[in-house]
């Protein structure tokens, strides 16, 4: 990895989130969250594919209505933005691995590691749609806006992280 540099204070990193964050309500009039733009992306390739299966679905009606296309949208281009500014993070503080690298513990396959990353990943996609949004916007936005049922929700998360952790554990020391 060419000798990386430090990572950035956590302190540090929440407070310029914060300031993304108080930008996207003031400019856009909306919060972060990352799950509608991942189904506008999903919507794109099934009417690609089969537009009257998607025409079929009451929720796939408003991922493609309205007059302007409907990628012209705020959570297309902040999902690309994540994407470029990770990136440009990473290459500026020479954290960017080798294609084919995986991150893993000493303890596990790398076949296992993509295994449980991809299945997590599906799990979480999955959740994220059937609540109606993902966990960044909920954390975030709706925390920013002392929303009550957010709290709950990120305290809970946090805690079944926790203790989640207990049991996987022995795949990173």
């Amino acid at each position: 990895m060419n000798n990386p540099k430090p990572l950035w204070s956590p302190y540090a990193a929440g407070f310029g989130l914060g300031l993304v964050l108080l930008a996207a309500i003031l400019v856009l009039g909306s919060g972060l969250g990352a799950s509608g733009g991942f189904a506008k992306i999903g919507a794109l390739a099934v009417n690609t594919v089969a537009p009257e299966h998607l025409a079929g679905l009451e929720h796939g009606k408003t991922l493609i209505a309205g007059e302007q296309h409907f990628l012209k949208d705020e959570l297309i281009f902040a999902l690309l933005g994540v994407a470029i500014g990770g990136f440009l993070s990473a290459f500026r503080s020479r954290r960017v691995v080798k294609a084919g690298t995986v991150e893993r513990g000493p303890n596990t396959s790398k076949k296992r590691r993509l295994i449980m990353a991809v299945s997590g990943g599906i799990m979480m996609g999955l959740a994220a749609r059937i609540a109606r949004g993902c966990t960044s916007g909920q954390a975030l936005t709706g925390g920013a806006m002392l929303s009550l049922g957010s709290w709950a929700f990120m305290i809970a998360v946090f805690a079944g992280g926790f203790g989640l952790a207990y049991f996987v554990r022995k795949q990173w020391l």
